[in-house]
């Protein structure tokens, strides 16, 4: 027999009456800034469900909030992404909530797990010259960092560990059982990385992103649980309290219908969920025997991170062969295919390809994948698939120039390359980007070199001088240049390379 429920019997039983006091509720708890999620019962929808879907298809509960105490802009228009306005160097409050619902994640009860906060840029195309832009940065700001925790104002973060050579983030450790918040400071402005152009231009935009980790058996915190993130624009001193109060005033301005196009202003910024960055220990992959530079602490740190000229998602996997790691091969398992959408930002949607080996992958046509996943990372997923090495807009072919012993050995054995080929042989140096920075971490990658080991490049000129290699020299280099390179020693335990 079946039970059909009509609508004027539910609205007499009271069942929508009780539903919207429940939604009442929820609103007053989070309008009073609760530190957890109140769990809500799913009660059903009044329409025909499919009731063949697996239970697996499910929005994925998150695990984690993040709230950061500064206001929303007013002036945003309803579908797009909110935006923040932060002071430079002032203090702002993260709350880091605890979102689970009963029997979530239950390996972490009574454990701590470690959370990396960066800034980031929002924008593609300085993503694409990130590391050169934090280079001129730390040249004007010497010693000083995109990105500070304000650790006297801090509560319930451990273990605090700054890198050196990441400006633009720290790490923590904290108990999600317990009230933890994180006060940060932002250093860097958005003017700073706007070309002023007739008086200045807008600023930039940053984004804030958090990413959360458990420990390992071994111990480490590389096991990826969330990551979330927003979009924020950094001004100096009192500078985002007077934008804040010139947008408030436009919207006032307007009419009621053009207010309608716009999202109202919240008093805190929750953090939206996205893909990990590129360098977490989930997606960064380092081939070289070189080991990254750690985490500065009193204690020993079991996580590595990477020299920021791989913190950008369009320079992860540099010293990875194109090819080998970047294309996604027909034949490969499940497990490897899951391996490739995690080192290329698609870990979002590896659940709903968990069952899809590469060629399952690989038959998907561009309009499905936007029909799946949506039009941006529709898109960046087909050209991810079908990607093709980018043409170098350099290359030069370099080799380390053979100890005198060897050349003598050369020269007594009679005849040039014949006698011993395994002397001269060139490396490929393929610059995607003509800067001398470039040239110099490409040559740490062929050669091995401790990057942070190289103290300038030099190229030999008339008469034997050294000319410092700048990026208006590595302009001016022909096409498929030839240099032999040596090595000297500095004052310093670093040292130089000479270009011949």
């Amino acid at each position: 027999m079946a039970w059909v429920l009509k609508m004027d019997e539910v609205i007499e039983s009271g069942l929508v009456h009780d539903f919207d006091a429940s939604l009442s509720g929820i609103g007053q708890e989070l309008g009073a800034g609760a530190y957890s999620m109140s769990d809500v019962l799913a009660l059903p929808i009044f329409k025909q469900e499919d009731s063949s879907l697996p239970p697996e298809d499910e929005p994925k509960h998150p695990p984690f909030q993040y709230v950061m105490c500064a206001a929303t802009s007013p002036a945003v228009k309803l579908h797009d992404e909110t935006l923040t306005y932060l002071n430079q160097g002032q203090s702002y409050e993260i709350r880091m909530l605890d979102n689970r619902k009963a029997g979530d994640i239950p390996e972490i009860n009574g454990k701590l797990v470690k959370s990396i906060i960066r800034v980031v840029f929002h924008d593609r195309r300085l993503q694409y010259t990130e590391h050169q832009q934090l280079e001129g940065w730390k040249w004007n700001r010497p010693g000083d960092r995109l990105l500070d925790l304000d650790i006297p104002m801090s509560v319930g973060v451990i273990d605090i560990k700054t890198n050196p050579s990441q400006l633009n983030a720290v790490e923590f450790l904290w108990d999600p059982t317990k009230c933890t918040s994180a006060f940060i400071q932002v250093h860097c402005i958005s003017t700073e990385f706007t070309p002023r152009k007739h008086g200045g231009e807008k600023g930039v935009p940053f984004r804030i992103q958090v990413d959360t980790f458990k420990q390992t058996e071994n111990g480490d915190y590389t096991d990826h649980l969330h990551s979330a993130s927003c979009q924020i624009k950094v001004f100096k001193p009192k500078g985002a309290d007077r934008k804040q109060k010139t947008d408030r005033e436009k919207m006032e301005k307007r009419t009621a219908h053009e207010k309608e196009k716009y999202q109202p202003s919240y008093d805190t910024t929750v953090l939206t969920e996205c893909s990990p960055w590129p360098d977490t220990p989930t997606t960064f992959v380092n081939n070289s025997p070189t080991p990254a530079p750690t985490f500065t602490s009193a204690q020993h740190s079991t996580y590595s991170v990477p020299d920021s000229n791989s913190s950008s998602p369009n320079h992860q996997g540099d010293g990875i062969p194109q090819g080998s790691g970047d294309q996604l091969h027909p034949s490969a398992t499940i497990q490897e295919t899951q391996q490739w959408l995690l080192k290329h930002r698609f870990s979002t949607y590896t659940r709903l390809f968990s069952n899809f080996s590469g060629a399952d992958l690989l038959k998907l046509t561009r309009e499905d994948l936007v029909q799946i996943c949506g039009p941006a990372d529709g898109i960046r997923l087909y050209n991810a698939l079908k990607s093709r090495s980018v043409r170098p807009r350099l290359t030069i072919y370099v080799c380390q120039e053979p100890s005198r012993s060897l050349q003598l050995d050369r020269q007594d054995a009679g005849s040039g390359d014949s006698s011993n080929g395994a002397i001269y042989v060139y490396h490929a140096i393929y610059l995607e980007e003509m800067a001398a920075s470039e040239v110099t971490r490409k040559l740490a990658l062929a050669f091995n070199i401790p990057l942070h080991q190289i103290n300038q490049v030099y190229r030999q000129g008339p008469t034997g001088i050294h000319i410092l290699v700048s990026d208006q020299m590595v302009q001016n280099f022909p096409d498929e240049s030839c240099f032999l390179f040596t090595t000297i020693k500095a004052e310093n335990e670093g040292f130089h390379i000479i270009l011949k």
